[in-house]
């Protein structure tokens, strides 16, 4: 009998197969199989507001009005980001955006281009 992996949101071991995709009954987390297979066991998969996969020199673009901390600055809704860089942490998104510099943003607010 295969071994299915655990529910990477909530890491519950009771999780089932749906066609390509794997099922979480306890959180009703779903994600594909390929994007399982695809991450092995130490690479994280970063996705963005509407689940599109992120990758180094990606293009995005915010999705809501971010304020910088420490600033009276707003990142306005909109705002196209070339060139980012993941990296591990909360704010899992390095980059440099226009008119306000090198700043750190989390991935749940900005989508693809």
């Amino acid at each position: 009998m295969p071994t299915l992996p655990n529910c990477p949101s909530c890491n519950s071991e009771y999780t089932y197969e749906d066609g390509n995709n794997y099922i979480c009954p306890e959180c009703a987390h779903e994600w594909s199989q390929v994007e399982d297979q695809a991450a092995g066991d130490d690479e994280v998969i970063i996705k963005d507001a509407v689940g599109n996969i992120l990758q180094d020199g990606d293009s995005v673009t915010v999705i809501k009005d971010l304020k910088v901390k420490g600033t009276s600055s707003v990142v306005k809704v909109g705002t196209k980001v070339k060139s980012i860089r993941l990296v591990e942490g909360d704010h899992d998104i390095d980059c440099k955006v226009d008119g306000i510099g090198p700043m750190k943003l989390k991935s749940q607010f900005v989508k693809k281009v």
